[in-house]
C-alpha cells in the first residue's frame, strides 16, 4: 500500500502536476529552440528527427535560465512549491530574489524544474496511448494488422501477444516511476535552491526585530498608560471610600478626578489597541502612542497627588522640543507620578515636586522628579517594577539616560532627554558605539 500510495497517492499526483506545470512553461522556450534548429537546416525533419528535438530541448534550457533570473521568479516558484511539492513553508524563502546568491539559485531551480517537467510532460503525453494499444494488441486483429505490419516477426509470436498486456502495464509503471522520481528530486532541492540566503534570514530577523521593537513599544504605552490611571483611580477611591461621610465635597473631587482620569486613559488605551488592530506603524512624529508634555496639565490635576510643578525654558513649544521626546518625557513624569502614589505620602505639606527644564546649552531635556516616601506604600500593584525599567528603556532609545533611588529622605528620578530627534539619534550611535 505505501508503494502504491508513492506511485498514485496525493502527494504523488501533485508533484506530478507540478512537473507538467515545468513541462508547460518550457513550451515557449522549446518552440524558440526548434526555431532555431530550423534555420540551422532541420526543418523538414523537425518534428520527426529525435535528434532535432533534443537539440531544441538543448537549446531551451539556456533561455530558461536566463528567465529564471528575474527577481518575481522566486516567489511564483516558492508558492508552486509550498502548494504542490508538499515542502514545508519554513524551508523556503519569502518575497522576490534580491541578491545575486539567490537569483543564481533561482535560476538553477527553474532550469531543472522546467527541464525535468518537458522530459515527465512530454512522456506523459506519448507514453500512455502507446501503452493502451501494445495491452490491446491481443484483443484486436486489426491492431495487430496495423502496427506489426513492417515490425519483427518476433512480434508476432503467441508468447510476444501474451506477454503485450504486461509489458503495457510495465511501461505506465515505469511512466509512475519516472514521475515520482523527478518529484522526489524536486522536492529535495527546494530548500536548497528556494531556500532563503544568509541574506534572506538577516532580512527577516531585522524584520523580526522591529515587530518585536513595536510590540514593546506598545506594551510600554500600556504599561505605564493604565498602570498610571489604575493607581490613581485605586487610591482615590480609596480616599472617598474613607471620608465618604465626612467629607462630601472631598468625594466630589475625588470622582471627578477619577472620571478625568478614566476618560483619557480610555483614550489612549483606544489609540494603542487601534494600532495593534490595524497592525500599523505609528506616524513620523510618533504621535500616534500617546500625548506629549502640552497634555501634562490634565496628567498633574487629576494624577490623585499633590504637584508642585516647576519650569524652565518651555518645553510645550514643538520648534524647542521635538514631539516624539515630548511624547516620551510626558511617559515618563507619568510613570514618576504612578510610583509617587504607590510609595510615597504627596500631601498638602510635602508635595511631590517635579521640575521640567530646557537646558539648552547641553541640548538636553532635564526631568527631575522628588516624593517623600510614606510608612508603606499606598497602592500594591504585580510587576511595579518594570515602571523604572521601562522609564531607562525610553531614555536609553534616545540616546540619553535614567536614575532613580533613595535621595535626602525621599526618592528622586532624574531623567536627561536630548531636545530632538537629530541630536536622539546621534546621541544613541555614540551609547551604542562605547557598548
Amino acid at each position: 500500500m505505501k508503494q502504491l500510495a508513492a506511485l498514485f497517492g496525493r502527494r504523488a499526483r501533485l508533484r506530478w502536476l507540478h512537473l507538467i506545470i515545468g513541462g508547460a512553461l518550457l513550451m515557449p522556450y522549446f518552440l524558440v529552440g526548434t526555431v532555431l534548429v530550423g534555420m540551422a537546416g532541420g526543418g523538414e525533419q523537425l518534428f520527426s528527427s529525435v535528434p532535432a528535438q533534443l537539440a531544441a530541448f538543448a537549446l531551451a534550457l539556456p533561455m530558461a535560465a536566463v528567465t529564471g533570473f528575474f527577481a518575481l521568479v522566486r516567489p511564483l516558484s516558492v508558492a508552486a512549491a509550498r502548494a504542490l511539492c508538499g515542502v514545508p513553508p519554513a524551508l523556503l524563502a519569502d518575497g522576490p530574489a534580491r541578491t545575486r546568491q539567490a537569483r543564481v539559485r533561482t535560476a538553477g531551480w527553474y532550469t531543472l524544474h522546467l527541464a525535468l517537467g518537458g522530459i515527465i510532460s512530454g512522456a506523459t503525453l506519448a507514453l500512455p496511448p502507446f501503452a493502451v494499444a501494445v495491452i490491446a494488441l491481443p484483443f484486436f486483429a486489426g491492431l495487430r494488422e496495423t502496427w506489426l505490419l513492417d515490425g519483427p516477426e518476433a512480434l508476432r509470436e503467441p508468447w510476444a501477444l501474451a506477454l503485450a498486456p504486461f509489458a503495457g502495464l510495465a511501461m505506465l509503471v515505469a511512466l509512475a516511476l519516472a514521475a515520482a522520481a523527478a518529484g522526489e528530486a524536486l522536492a529535495r532541492r527546494a530548500p536548497v535552491l528556494l531556500g532563503p540566503t544568509p541574506e534572506d534570514r538577516l532580512a527577516a530577523a531585522e524584520r523580526r526585530a522591529a515587530d518585536l521593537a513595536v510590540r514593546n513599544r506598545l506594551a510600554r504605552e500600556l504599561h505605564d498608560s493604565v498602570g498610571h490611571a489604575l493607581s490613581a483611580v485605586t487610591l482615590q477611591a480609596g480616599a472617598a471610600r474613607r471620608v465618604l461621610d465626612r467629607d462630601p465635597e472631598f468625594v466630589r473631587e475625588a470622582l471627578t478626578a477619577i472620571e478625568e482620569t478614566t476618560r483619557r486613559t480610555v483614550g489612549e488605551l483606544d489609540s494603542v489597541l487601534g494600532l495593534l488592530r490595524q497592525d500599523a506603524e505609528p506616524d513620523e512624529e510618533g504621535t500616534a502612542y500617546g500625548p506629549g508634555l502640552d497634555a501634562l496639565g490634565g496628567l498633574l490635576a487629576h494624577c490623585g497627588v499633590l504637584v508642585a510643578y516647576e519650569r524652565e525654558g518651555d518645553p510645550e513649544d514643538p520648534g524647542t522640543v521635538d514631539p516624539v521626546v515630548a511624547r516620551e518625557a510626558y511617559r515618563i513624569v507619568q510613570e514618576g507620578l504612578s510610583n509617587a502614589l504607590r510609595h510615597g505620602r504627596g500631601d498638602a505639606a510635602s508635595p511631590v515636586r517635579l521640575l521640567i527644564a530646557v537646558r539648552e546649552r547641553e541640548r538636553e531635556l532635564e526631568i527631575v522628579m522628588e516624593n517623600p516616601l510614606g510608612e508603606r506604600p499606598a497602592v500594591a500593584r504585580p510587576g511595579g517594577r518594570r515602571g523604572l525599567r521601562g522609564i531607562a528603556e525610553r531614555a536609553v532609545l534616545l540616546g540619553g539616560r535614567a536614575e532613580a533611588g533613595p535621595y535626602d529622605g525621599g526618592w528622586r528620578l532624574t531623567a536627561r532627554l536630548p531636545l530632538t530627534m537629530s541630536e536622539a539619534t546621534g546621541a544613541a550611535d555614540r551609547t551604542e558605539g562605547r557598548g
